[in-house]
Protein backbone atom coordinates (compact mmCIF):
# COMPACT_ATOMS: atom_id res chain seq x y z
CA UNK A 1 0.00 0.00 0.00
CA UNK A 2 1.34 3.57 -0.84
CA UNK A 3 1.63 6.13 1.54
CA UNK A 4 -1.53 8.30 2.11
CA UNK A 5 -2.08 11.01 0.23
CA UNK A 6 -2.90 14.54 1.07
CA UNK A 7 -5.06 17.28 0.17
CA UNK A 8 -4.62 21.29 -0.45
CA UNK A 9 -7.32 23.21 -0.43
CA UNK A 10 -6.74 26.62 -2.47
CA UNK A 11 -9.34 29.25 -2.57
CA UNK A 12 -8.76 32.00 -5.07
CA UNK A 13 -10.86 35.22 -5.78
CA UNK A 14 -12.28 33.86 -8.86
CA UNK A 15 -12.04 30.41 -8.46
CA UNK A 16 -11.24 27.33 -5.61
CA UNK A 17 -10.00 23.72 -5.98
CA UNK A 18 -9.38 21.04 -4.45
CA UNK A 19 -6.00 18.84 -5.12
CA UNK A 20 -4.79 15.36 -3.99
CA UNK A 21 -1.48 13.95 -3.64
CA UNK A 22 -0.59 10.42 -4.06
CA UNK A 23 1.60 7.94 -4.35
CA UNK A 24 2.70 5.35 -7.09
CA UNK A 25 4.76 2.85 -7.31
CA UNK A 26 5.79 -0.64 -5.92
CA UNK A 27 8.54 -0.51 -4.54
CA UNK A 28 10.26 1.36 -1.28
CA UNK A 29 8.35 4.71 -0.33
CA UNK A 30 11.83 6.93 -1.00
CA UNK A 31 10.96 5.28 -4.80
CA UNK A 32 7.29 6.33 -5.15
CA UNK A 33 6.17 8.27 -7.83
CA UNK A 34 4.14 11.69 -6.45
CA UNK A 35 1.13 12.91 -8.92
CA UNK A 36 -1.07 15.48 -8.12
CA UNK A 37 -4.90 15.97 -9.38
CA UNK A 38 -7.08 19.00 -9.32
CA UNK A 39 -10.10 16.55 -8.24
CA UNK A 40 -13.02 19.78 -7.78
CA UNK A 41 -13.02 23.23 -8.98
CA UNK A 42 -15.67 25.78 -7.59
CA UNK A 43 -16.14 29.03 -8.99
CA UNK A 44 -15.65 32.08 -7.09
CA UNK A 45 -16.31 35.95 -7.57
CA UNK A 46 -17.31 38.30 -4.77
CA UNK A 47 -21.19 38.86 -4.55
CA UNK A 48 -22.86 42.53 -4.49
CA UNK A 49 -25.36 42.66 -1.52
CA UNK A 50 -26.68 45.91 -2.04
CA UNK A 51 -23.99 48.92 -1.79
CA UNK A 52 -21.71 45.79 -0.38
CA UNK A 53 -19.57 43.22 -1.84
CA UNK A 54 -19.38 39.83 -0.33
CA UNK A 55 -18.17 36.30 -0.72
CA UNK A 56 -20.11 33.58 -1.05
CA UNK A 57 -18.92 31.85 1.92
CA UNK A 58 -21.98 29.35 2.08
CA UNK A 59 -20.69 28.20 -1.66
CA UNK A 60 -17.53 28.08 -0.84
CA UNK A 61 -18.41 25.43 2.00
CA UNK A 62 -20.37 23.25 -0.23
CA UNK A 63 -17.68 23.04 -2.87
CA UNK A 64 -15.22 22.23 -0.62
CA UNK A 65 -16.94 19.29 1.10
CA UNK A 66 -18.05 18.05 -2.46
CA UNK A 67 -14.27 18.63 -3.56
CA UNK A 68 -13.43 16.08 -0.74
CA UNK A 69 -16.17 13.53 -0.93
CA UNK A 70 -14.14 12.96 -4.69
CA UNK A 71 -10.92 13.12 -2.77
CA UNK A 72 -12.08 10.77 -0.35
CA UNK A 73 -13.33 8.08 -2.88
CA UNK A 74 -10.00 8.48 -4.93
CA UNK A 75 -7.67 7.28 -2.04
CA UNK A 76 -8.27 3.54 -0.48
CA UNK A 77 -4.73 4.67 1.05
CA UNK A 78 -6.30 6.93 3.23
CA UNK A 79 -5.57 10.42 3.63
CA UNK A 80 -2.97 11.92 5.93
CA UNK A 81 -3.46 15.76 6.01
CA UNK A 82 -5.61 18.77 4.72
CA UNK A 83 -4.24 22.36 4.46
CA UNK A 84 -5.76 25.74 3.05
CA UNK A 85 -4.55 28.62 1.55
CA UNK A 86 -6.34 31.69 0.34
CA UNK A 87 -6.05 35.27 -0.77
CA UNK A 88 -5.38 37.50 2.12
CA UNK A 89 -6.18 39.90 4.86
CA UNK A 90 -10.23 38.77 4.02
CA UNK A 91 -11.86 36.87 7.68
CA UNK A 92 -15.12 35.86 8.77
CA UNK A 93 -16.34 37.10 12.36
CA UNK A 94 -18.09 34.41 14.64
CA UNK A 95 -20.77 33.52 16.90
CA UNK A 96 -20.20 32.41 20.06
CA UNK A 97 -20.80 28.28 18.34
CA UNK A 98 -18.55 29.79 15.76
CA UNK A 99 -20.44 29.92 12.67
CA UNK A 100 -19.75 33.03 10.57
CA UNK A 101 -22.20 36.03 12.25
CA UNK A 102 -22.49 37.09 8.18
CA UNK A 103 -20.98 36.36 5.10
CA UNK A 104 -17.98 37.67 4.89
CA UNK A 105 -17.03 40.94 3.13
CA UNK A 106 -14.95 41.41 0.12
CA UNK A 107 -11.28 43.45 0.41
CA UNK A 108 -12.55 45.55 -2.64
CA UNK A 109 -15.55 46.58 -0.87
CA UNK A 110 -15.65 50.56 -0.31
CA UNK A 111 -16.41 50.66 3.26
CA UNK A 112 -12.73 50.98 4.19
CA UNK A 113 -12.12 54.28 2.66
CA UNK A 114 -13.12 56.83 5.05
CA UNK A 115 -11.76 54.55 7.94
CA UNK A 116 -8.50 54.51 6.26
CA UNK A 117 -8.10 58.24 6.16
CA UNK A 118 -9.72 58.46 9.71
CA UNK A 119 -6.77 55.70 11.26
CA UNK A 120 -3.79 58.26 9.24
CA UNK A 121 -5.28 61.28 11.72
CA UNK A 122 -4.66 58.47 14.51
CA UNK A 123 -0.87 56.99 13.34
CA UNK A 124 0.80 58.20 10.59
CA UNK A 125 0.94 55.98 7.57
CA UNK A 126 4.92 55.41 8.13
CA UNK A 127 4.82 54.97 11.59
CA UNK A 128 2.43 51.90 11.02
CA UNK A 129 5.13 50.75 8.31
CA UNK A 130 7.81 51.02 10.62
CA UNK A 131 5.89 49.10 13.42
CA UNK A 132 4.95 46.28 11.24
CA UNK A 133 6.32 46.22 8.10
CA UNK A 134 3.19 46.06 6.40
CA UNK A 135 2.09 48.72 3.76
CA UNK A 136 -0.96 50.41 4.65
CA UNK A 137 -3.47 49.56 2.22
CA UNK A 138 -6.80 50.44 2.81
CA UNK A 139 -7.99 46.29 2.04
CA UNK A 140 -5.94 45.26 4.62
CA UNK A 141 -7.44 43.46 7.40
CA UNK A 142 -6.97 46.27 10.08
CA UNK A 143 -8.96 48.63 8.16
CA UNK A 144 -11.65 46.27 7.75
CA UNK A 145 -11.78 45.36 11.58
CA UNK A 146 -12.33 49.13 11.97
CA UNK A 147 -15.22 49.44 9.22
CA UNK A 148 -17.24 46.63 11.19
CA UNK A 149 -19.09 48.33 13.39
CA UNK A 150 -20.48 50.99 11.34
CA UNK A 151 -21.68 47.71 9.36
CA UNK A 152 -23.43 46.31 11.60
CA UNK A 153 -21.40 43.70 12.70
CA UNK A 154 -20.09 43.45 16.84
CA UNK A 155 -16.05 44.40 16.55
CA UNK A 156 -15.87 42.72 19.89
CA UNK A 157 -16.95 39.21 17.89
CA UNK A 158 -14.01 36.49 17.86
CA UNK A 159 -12.55 36.45 14.05
CA UNK A 160 -10.73 34.06 11.92
CA UNK A 161 -8.80 34.93 8.86
CA UNK A 162 -10.81 32.85 5.39
CA UNK A 163 -8.40 29.54 5.32
CA UNK A 164 -8.08 29.67 9.03
CA UNK A 165 -11.29 29.77 9.20
CA UNK A 166 -12.11 26.89 6.82
CA UNK A 167 -9.67 24.90 9.15
CA UNK A 168 -11.59 25.24 12.23
CA UNK A 169 -15.04 24.72 10.41
CA UNK A 170 -13.19 21.21 9.46
CA UNK A 171 -12.61 20.73 13.26
CA UNK A 172 -9.50 22.48 13.99
CA UNK A 173 -8.47 25.22 16.29
CA UNK A 174 -9.19 28.79 16.07
CA UNK A 175 -5.61 30.48 14.56
CA UNK A 176 -3.88 32.67 12.79
CA UNK A 177 -0.73 31.11 10.74
CA UNK A 178 1.91 33.56 10.88
CA UNK A 179 2.64 34.53 7.05
CA UNK A 180 -1.21 35.59 6.52
CA UNK A 181 -1.38 36.78 9.86
CA UNK A 182 1.16 39.46 8.84
CA UNK A 183 -1.10 40.47 6.07
CA UNK A 184 -3.57 42.25 9.13
CA UNK A 185 -1.10 44.98 9.40
CA UNK A 186 -1.81 44.41 13.13
CA UNK A 187 1.56 41.65 13.70
CA UNK A 188 4.97 44.06 15.63
CA UNK A 189 7.88 43.26 13.53
CA UNK A 190 9.88 42.99 16.87
CA UNK A 191 7.73 40.29 18.71
CA UNK A 192 5.92 38.21 15.58
CA UNK A 193 2.84 38.49 17.70
CA UNK A 194 0.35 40.81 17.85
CA UNK A 195 0.96 44.72 18.59
CA UNK A 196 -1.07 44.98 21.87
CA UNK A 197 -0.38 48.70 21.88
CA UNK A 198 -1.56 48.98 18.12
CA UNK A 199 -4.76 47.42 19.27
CA UNK A 200 -5.70 49.59 22.33
CA UNK A 201 -4.24 52.92 20.33
CA UNK A 202 -7.10 51.89 17.71
CA UNK A 203 -9.71 50.08 19.90
CA UNK A 204 -9.89 47.04 18.41
CA UNK A 205 -10.28 44.29 21.06
CA UNK A 206 -7.11 42.18 21.01
CA UNK A 207 -9.35 39.18 22.83
CA UNK A 208 -11.31 39.07 19.29
CA UNK A 209 -7.87 37.95 17.61
CA UNK A 210 -6.81 33.92 17.11
CA UNK A 211 -3.28 32.94 18.53
CA UNK A 212 -0.68 33.04 15.90
CA UNK A 213 1.03 29.86 15.06
CA UNK A 214 3.85 29.38 12.40
CA UNK A 215 3.52 27.61 9.34
CA UNK A 216 3.32 23.77 9.49
CA UNK A 217 1.33 23.49 12.45
CA UNK A 218 -0.66 20.48 13.21
CA UNK A 219 -4.56 22.03 14.63
CA UNK A 220 -6.02 18.49 15.20
CA UNK A 221 -7.83 15.95 13.35
CA UNK A 222 -10.57 16.47 10.95
CA UNK A 223 -14.10 16.12 12.50
CA UNK A 224 -17.46 15.91 11.96
CA UNK A 225 -19.31 13.59 9.01
CA UNK A 226 -16.62 13.81 6.88
CA UNK A 227 -14.35 12.30 9.74
CA UNK A 228 -16.42 8.74 9.71
CA UNK A 229 -15.68 8.02 5.91
CA UNK A 230 -12.85 5.70 5.52
CA UNK A 231 -10.10 8.13 4.29
CA UNK A 232 -10.60 10.71 6.67
CA UNK A 233 -10.82 8.49 9.78
CA UNK A 234 -6.54 9.47 10.62
CA UNK A 235 -6.48 12.80 8.55
CA UNK A 236 -5.20 15.47 10.41
CA UNK A 237 -5.90 19.56 9.34
CA UNK A 238 -2.03 21.27 8.93
CA UNK A 239 -1.91 25.26 9.08
CA UNK A 240 0.46 25.01 5.86
CA UNK A 241 1.21 28.80 4.38
CA UNK A 242 -2.18 30.40 4.53
CA UNK A 243 -1.40 32.72 2.20
CA UNK A 244 -1.21 31.83 -0.93
CA UNK A 245 1.46 34.21 -2.43
CA UNK A 246 3.38 32.68 0.65
CA UNK A 247 2.31 29.10 -0.26
CA UNK A 248 3.54 30.00 -4.20
CA UNK A 249 6.50 31.11 -3.50
CA UNK A 250 7.24 28.31 -1.22
CA UNK A 251 6.57 26.27 -4.11
CA UNK A 252 9.15 27.07 -6.36
CA UNK A 253 11.82 24.37 -6.54
CA UNK A 254 14.98 26.43 -7.23
CA UNK A 255 16.70 29.02 -5.15
CA UNK A 256 15.81 32.02 -5.13
CA UNK A 257 19.08 33.92 -4.91
CA UNK A 258 19.23 36.94 -7.39
CA UNK A 259 15.91 36.18 -7.97
CA UNK A 260 12.81 38.59 -8.70
CA UNK A 261 9.38 36.58 -8.16
CA UNK A 262 6.11 37.96 -9.77
CA UNK A 263 2.81 35.98 -8.75
CA UNK A 264 0.60 37.10 -11.37
CA UNK A 265 -3.06 36.81 -11.05
CA UNK A 266 -5.75 38.91 -9.80
CA UNK A 267 -2.92 40.66 -7.99
CA UNK A 268 0.85 40.62 -8.99
CA UNK A 269 3.37 40.07 -6.20
CA UNK A 270 6.76 41.58 -7.44
CA UNK A 271 9.55 41.04 -4.86
CA UNK A 272 12.14 38.27 -3.73
CA UNK A 273 12.76 36.78 -0.29
CA UNK A 274 14.81 38.33 2.37
CA UNK A 275 16.50 37.35 5.45
CA UNK A 276 15.55 40.48 7.83
CA UNK A 277 12.50 43.17 6.87
CA UNK A 278 12.94 46.57 5.44
CA UNK A 279 11.49 49.48 6.77
CA UNK A 280 13.22 52.49 5.38
CA UNK A 281 11.96 55.43 4.06
CA UNK A 282 12.69 54.28 0.60
CA UNK A 283 10.85 51.09 1.03
CA UNK A 284 8.01 53.21 2.24
CA UNK A 285 8.15 55.53 -0.58
CA UNK A 286 8.51 52.35 -3.49
CA UNK A 287 5.41 50.65 -1.90
CA UNK A 288 7.43 47.12 -0.35
CA UNK A 289 5.77 45.71 2.29
CA UNK A 290 7.20 43.00 4.15
CA UNK A 291 4.97 39.52 5.14
CA UNK A 292 5.96 36.31 6.49
CA UNK A 293 7.51 33.72 4.10
CA UNK A 294 6.95 29.94 5.03
CA UNK A 295 10.15 28.69 7.08
CA UNK A 296 11.41 31.96 7.96
CA UNK A 297 12.21 35.31 6.49
CA UNK A 298 10.20 38.00 4.63
CA UNK A 299 8.81 37.86 1.68
CA UNK A 300 9.70 41.40 0.23
CA UNK A 301 7.28 42.61 -2.37
CA UNK A 302 5.68 45.26 -3.92
CA UNK A 303 1.43 45.10 -4.83
CA UNK A 304 0.87 45.33 -8.50
CA UNK A 305 -2.50 45.61 -10.22
CA UNK A 306 -3.26 42.72 -12.02
CA UNK A 307 -5.36 40.37 -14.34
CA UNK A 308 -8.23 42.17 -12.47
CA UNK A 309 -8.28 45.08 -14.96
CA UNK A 310 -8.77 42.38 -18.00
CA UNK A 311 -11.34 40.56 -16.01
CA UNK A 312 -13.56 43.38 -15.51
CA UNK A 313 -13.05 45.06 -18.64
CA UNK A 314 -14.43 41.32 -20.14
CA UNK A 315 -17.23 41.54 -17.63
CA UNK A 316 -18.13 44.76 -18.99
CA UNK A 317 -18.01 43.79 -22.85
CA UNK A 318 -20.10 40.38 -21.67
CA UNK A 319 -23.08 42.45 -20.66
CA UNK A 320 -23.09 43.87 -24.20
CA UNK A 321 -22.47 40.58 -26.22
CA UNK A 322 -18.82 41.30 -26.86
CA UNK A 323 -17.55 37.84 -24.95
CA UNK A 324 -14.08 36.81 -26.06
CA UNK A 325 -11.85 33.36 -25.05
CA UNK A 326 -8.79 34.72 -22.80
CA UNK A 327 -6.70 32.86 -25.31
CA UNK A 328 -8.24 34.71 -28.36
CA UNK A 329 -7.90 37.97 -26.82
CA UNK A 330 -4.00 37.76 -25.77
CA UNK A 331 -3.33 36.35 -29.30
CA UNK A 332 -5.09 39.68 -31.03
CA UNK A 333 -3.57 41.77 -28.21
CA UNK A 334 -0.45 40.52 -29.42
CA UNK A 335 -0.90 42.10 -33.33
CA UNK A 336 -2.12 45.42 -32.25
CA UNK A 337 -0.96 48.95 -31.45
CA UNK A 338 -1.92 50.58 -28.02
CA UNK A 339 -1.70 54.19 -27.54
CA UNK A 340 0.66 54.43 -23.87
CA UNK A 341 1.05 52.87 -20.97
CA UNK A 342 -0.92 54.02 -17.20
CA UNK A 343 -0.62 53.89 -14.01
CA UNK A 344 -2.55 50.03 -13.26
CA UNK A 345 -2.41 51.18 -9.50
CA UNK A 346 -4.19 54.13 -9.75
CA UNK A 347 -7.36 53.96 -6.91
CA UNK A 348 -9.95 53.88 -9.67
CA UNK A 349 -8.53 50.92 -11.28
CA UNK A 350 -8.73 48.90 -7.64
CA UNK A 351 -12.50 49.50 -7.89
CA UNK A 352 -15.24 47.25 -9.94
CA UNK A 353 -17.11 48.04 -12.96
CA UNK A 354 -17.03 50.22 -15.75
CA UNK A 355 -13.45 49.46 -15.88
CA UNK A 356 -12.80 50.09 -19.81
CA UNK A 357 -13.89 54.16 -18.87
CA UNK A 358 -11.74 53.90 -16.15
CA UNK A 359 -8.76 52.91 -18.07
CA UNK A 360 -9.86 55.41 -20.96
CA UNK A 361 -9.75 58.56 -18.08
CA UNK A 362 -6.32 57.54 -16.49
CA UNK A 363 -5.18 57.63 -20.33
CA UNK A 364 -6.35 60.97 -20.70
CA UNK A 365 -4.86 61.84 -17.64
CA UNK A 366 -1.52 61.04 -18.89
CA UNK A 367 -2.44 62.80 -22.30
CA UNK A 368 -2.55 59.62 -24.29
CA UNK A 369 -5.71 59.28 -26.71
CA UNK A 370 -8.17 57.44 -25.17
CA UNK A 371 -9.76 54.36 -27.07
CA UNK A 372 -13.01 53.59 -28.32
CA UNK A 373 -15.23 51.27 -26.19
CA UNK A 374 -16.60 49.45 -29.06
CA UNK A 375 -16.73 45.79 -30.70
CA UNK A 376 -13.53 45.38 -32.37
CA UNK A 377 -11.38 47.86 -30.12
CA UNK A 378 -11.01 45.06 -26.52
CA UNK A 379 -7.75 44.06 -27.64
CA UNK A 380 -6.06 47.02 -27.46
CA UNK A 381 -7.61 47.66 -24.28
CA UNK A 382 -5.75 44.27 -23.24
CA UNK A 383 -2.62 45.50 -25.26
CA UNK A 384 -2.68 48.63 -23.02
CA UNK A 385 -3.08 46.44 -19.37
CA UNK A 386 -0.19 44.08 -20.49
CA UNK A 387 2.47 47.16 -21.33
CA UNK A 388 1.34 48.96 -18.38
CA UNK A 389 1.87 45.94 -16.24
CA UNK A 390 5.03 45.21 -17.47
CA UNK A 391 6.13 48.84 -17.42
CA UNK A 392 4.90 48.36 -13.74
CA UNK A 393 7.13 45.49 -13.08
CA UNK A 394 10.53 47.00 -14.31
CA UNK A 395 9.51 50.08 -12.09
CA UNK A 396 9.22 47.80 -8.82
CA UNK A 397 12.57 45.91 -10.48
CA UNK A 398 14.46 48.86 -10.65
CA UNK A 399 13.05 49.99 -7.05
CA UNK A 400 14.24 46.43 -5.53
CA UNK A 401 17.30 46.89 -6.49
CA UNK A 402 18.21 49.84 -5.01
CA UNK A 403 16.69 48.77 -1.75
CA UNK A 404 18.62 45.74 -1.64
CA UNK A 405 22.11 47.45 -2.99
CA UNK A 406 22.82 44.25 -5.45
CA UNK A 407 21.61 43.27 -8.81
CA UNK A 408 18.41 40.64 -9.33
CA UNK A 409 19.73 38.47 -12.62
CA UNK A 410 16.62 37.12 -13.15
CA UNK A 411 12.98 36.77 -12.85
CA UNK A 412 10.01 33.91 -12.14
CA UNK A 413 6.76 34.29 -13.08
CA UNK A 414 3.90 31.82 -11.32
CA UNK A 415 0.01 31.85 -11.36
CA UNK A 416 -2.08 32.07 -13.85
CA UNK A 417 -1.17 34.37 -15.52
CA UNK A 418 2.44 32.45 -16.43
CA UNK A 419 0.40 31.16 -19.22
CA UNK A 420 0.33 34.76 -20.75
CA UNK A 421 3.13 34.57 -23.23
CA UNK A 422 2.57 37.90 -24.40
CA UNK A 423 2.83 39.49 -20.95
CA UNK A 424 6.19 37.32 -20.51
CA UNK A 425 7.76 38.85 -23.67
CA UNK A 426 6.50 42.45 -22.53
CA UNK A 427 7.96 42.08 -18.84
CA UNK A 428 11.25 40.36 -20.33
CA UNK A 429 11.49 43.37 -23.16
CA UNK A 430 11.23 45.93 -20.51
CA UNK A 431 13.27 44.38 -17.49
CA UNK A 432 16.32 43.26 -19.84
CA UNK A 433 16.30 39.90 -17.52
CA UNK A 434 15.59 36.51 -18.15
CA UNK A 435 12.20 35.18 -17.49
CA UNK A 436 11.43 31.31 -16.71
CA UNK A 437 8.08 30.68 -16.48
CA UNK A 438 7.03 28.69 -12.82
CA UNK A 439 4.05 26.52 -12.03
CA UNK A 440 0.44 27.53 -12.76
CA UNK A 441 -0.49 26.03 -9.45
CA UNK A 442 2.29 26.94 -7.16
CA UNK A 443 0.34 27.55 -4.10
CA UNK A 444 -0.81 23.84 -4.46
CA UNK A 445 2.45 22.49 -4.57
CA UNK A 446 3.86 24.96 -2.16
CA UNK A 447 0.50 23.73 0.47
CA UNK A 448 1.55 19.69 -0.08
CA UNK A 449 5.24 20.49 -0.06
CA UNK A 450 4.84 22.33 3.80
CA UNK A 451 2.29 19.69 4.87
CA UNK A 452 5.07 17.00 3.87
CA UNK A 453 7.85 19.28 5.81
CA UNK A 454 5.30 19.43 8.89
CA UNK A 455 4.91 15.83 8.89
CA UNK A 456 8.81 14.92 8.33
CA UNK A 457 9.09 17.39 11.27
CA UNK A 458 7.00 15.89 13.66
CA UNK A 459 6.22 19.08 15.67
CA UNK A 460 9.33 20.87 15.09
CA UNK A 461 9.75 23.80 13.52
CA UNK A 462 9.89 23.63 9.72
CA UNK A 463 12.66 25.50 7.39
CA UNK A 464 12.74 27.29 4.39
CA UNK A 465 15.52 24.49 3.16
CA UNK A 466 12.77 21.48 4.05
CA UNK A 467 9.82 23.05 2.40
CA UNK A 468 12.15 23.69 -1.07
CA UNK A 469 13.32 19.95 -0.82
CA UNK A 470 10.04 18.91 -1.21
CA UNK A 471 8.35 21.73 -3.68
CA UNK A 472 11.67 20.09 -5.95
CA UNK A 473 10.68 16.65 -5.69
CA UNK A 474 6.71 17.31 -6.86
CA UNK A 475 7.21 19.76 -9.45
CA UNK A 476 7.43 18.71 -13.06
CA UNK A 477 10.72 18.18 -14.31
CA UNK A 478 10.54 21.48 -16.67
CA UNK A 479 10.46 23.24 -13.39
CA UNK A 480 13.30 22.25 -11.55
CA UNK A 481 15.68 23.97 -13.42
Amino acid sequence: MPQPARIAIDLGAESCRVSILRWHGDGPREAEIPSIEIVHRIPNGPVHRGKAMHWPLDAIQTGIEEGLRKAEALAPEGIASIAVDSWSVDYVRMAPDGQPLKQPHCYRDERTEKVKRATDNIIAPQELYARTGVLPHRINTIYQLLADPASGINGDAPWAMLPEYILHWLGGRRVAEHTNATHTGLVNLATGDWDAGLFELLGLNLQAAPPIVAAGTVLGKLKGPLASLDAFRDTQLIAAACHDTASAIAGIPSSLDSTLYICSGTWSLVGTVIAEPITSAAAFDARYTNLGAAGGGFCFHSLVNGMWLLKQCMECWATEGRTWEIDDLIAQAAQSGFPGVIDVDAEPLLLDSDMPERINHQLWRRRWATIPDIAGNEPVFARVIFESLADRYAFALSSLEKLLGRRLDRIHILGGASRNKLLTELTEKRTHRQVEIGHPESSTIGNFAIQLAASEAGGAPITAESIRRWSALLSPAEARQ
